[in-house]
C-alpha cells in the first residue's frame, strides 16, 4: 500500500539539507560575487593549460550523490580553493589585493555558512584532496610561486566556481521538482 505520509518522511530525509540549508538562499548573490572577483582580482585569464587535467569526472559523479555528499563536496572544495591562496608566496601574484582579499573573505563565508548544513566531520571523496594536492605541487611548489604559476591557479579556481554553480543550480532544482511532485494537486470544482 502506498502511503503519502511515508514518501513525505522519506523526501524530507533526503532533502533536508538542500531544503534547510540558508545558505543557498544566498548562494546565487555570494556565487556571483566569488566569479566576478577572481576575474577581477587580475588580468585576463591565462590561455596556459594547467599541468592537472581538471576533473570533471569526479564533478559528474557529485551529480548521482545525495544531497548532504553533494553540500559536503561543495563546502570541501570552497576550503581547498581557500587553502590554495594560503600558500607562503602569493606576493609574486600581480592581483589587486583588495580584491584578492574580498574574494577569499566570500569564499570563507560560503564555506563558514555550510558548515551550518552538514556536519563538520563529514568529508568529500579523497580524491578531491589528491586533485587538490597534485595542482598546488604541479604549480605552486615547482615554481615556488611564480606568477605565471598563479594565474594557473585563479584559471582553476575559475573553472572550479563554475562547475559548483552548476552543481548547485542540479541542488536546487532536484528539490525544487521533489517539493511539486510531493505537494497534492488541488481540484477545482
Amino acid at each position: 500500500m502506498f502511503s503519502w505520509t511515508g514518501l513525505l518522511v522519506v523526501l524530507c530525509g533526503a532533502l533536508a539539507p538542500a531544503l534547510c540549508c540558508d545558505w543557498l538562499r544566498h548562494y546565487r548573490r555570494l556565487s556571483n560575487a566569488s566569479q566576478t572577483l577572481v576575474l577581477v582580482m587580475g588580468g585576463e585569464l591565462t590561455k596556459d593549460r594547467s599541468p592537472v587535467s581538471f576533473p570533471y569526472k569526479l564533478y559528474e559523479s557529485m551529480y548521482k550523490a545525495e544531497v548532504e555528499s553533494q553540500l559536503v563536496f561543495i563546502r570541501d572544495s570552497l576550503e581547498l580553493i581557500s587553502d590554495l591562496y594560503h600558500h607562503d608566496n602569493l606576493s609574486s601574484a600581480n592581483w589587486d589585493t583588495v580584491k584578492t582579499e574580498d574574494f577569499l573573505m566570500n569564499i570563507h563565508r560560503q564555506t563558514e555558512e555550510l558548515n551550518g548544513c552538514v556536519s563538520t566531520n563529514k568529508r568529500a571523496d579523497s580524491k578531491l584532496g589528491k586533485y587538490y594536492r597534485r595542482l598546488k605541487r604541479s604549480t605552486l611548489s615547482r615554481t615556488g610561486g611564480s606568477t605565471a604559476s598563479w594565474e594557473l591557479i585563479r584559471k582553476a579556481t575559475k573553472l572550479h566556481l563554475d562547475q559548483l554553480d552548476l552543481l548547485v543550480v542540479f541542488i536546487r532544482a532536484s528539490a525544487e521538482s521533489s517539493r511539486r511532485r510531493s505537494t497534492p494537486t488541488q481540484r477545482h470544482h
